[in-house]
């Protein structure tokens, strides 16, 4: 499986690779079904690990693609105040259990004084490239941010994330509805109180954060 290396986001240099070996998942889940007591011949079970293995290959597809990619399109404008994508929704598994966490993710960005910017479907783009590999959110959260940062040239950024966990809802501590809210704040918005105080109260109305 080929690899290559992508942006250094977030201080390191995570690879990306090729398809993803769906064979080595399918055996794996036989596996997995054979030890919990299952029959992975039966009827129900006959076509799992291929399903299985279909769906890692779409939720865990971010490591085929540098997510700082789709920043590399910028279009000069004459515009060089705060931008605003919110309540953009993403799915991401969680690496310590490998079940899902869900939630939205608030992206706000001041282009460069030259008026850089992207696309705005661009940012939900980037957030699930990087959702769609193991993580943690508050690794998410500051991936997002320095890609903003690093690969659009921005002079400030701020990204925030609410997600429920379901390795917190559905088992350990068992409390559904709980949400976990990370941000990652850079540059003149983390410098400026004025502007960090605008970018939440346009991101705070419907997300609850004020």
């Amino acid at each position: 499986m080929a690899t290559h290396q992508e942006s250094n986001v977030n201080g390191t240099r995570a690879a990306v690779t090729g398809a993803i070996d769906t064979a080595r998942i399918e055996a794996a889940v036989r596996e997995i079904l054979a030890a919990v007591g299952e029959d992975p011949d039966r009827n129900g079970l006959l076509d799992t690990p291929q399903r299985v293995a279909k769906a890692y290959n779409e939720i865990l597809g971010g490591y085929q693609q540098d997510p700082a990619d789709h920043l590399d399109r910028q279009f000069d404008v004459d515009h060089s105040e705060m931008v605003i994508v919110r309540d953009i929704p993403f799915a991401s598994l969680c690496e310590h259990h490998m079940l899902p966490f869900i939630g939205r993710a608030h992206v706000a960005y001041i282009p460069s004084d030259g008026g850089k910017v992207c696309g705005l479907s661009k940012l939900a783009r980037v957030v699930d490239g990087y959702a769609r590999r193991l993580q943690v959110q508050e690794r998410l959260n500051t991936q997002v941010a320095d890609a903003l940062m690093e690969r659009l040239g921005a002079s400030g950024a701020m990204v925030v994330m609410e997600a429920e966990h379901l390795c917190m809802s559905m088992r350990g501590v068992r409390k559904p509805g709980a949400l976990t809210t990370t941000s990652a704040v850079r540059g003149s918005l983390r410098h400026s109180p004025a502007s960090r105080a605008e970018a939440l109260s346009l991101i705070g109305p419907r997300s609850g954060l004020i």
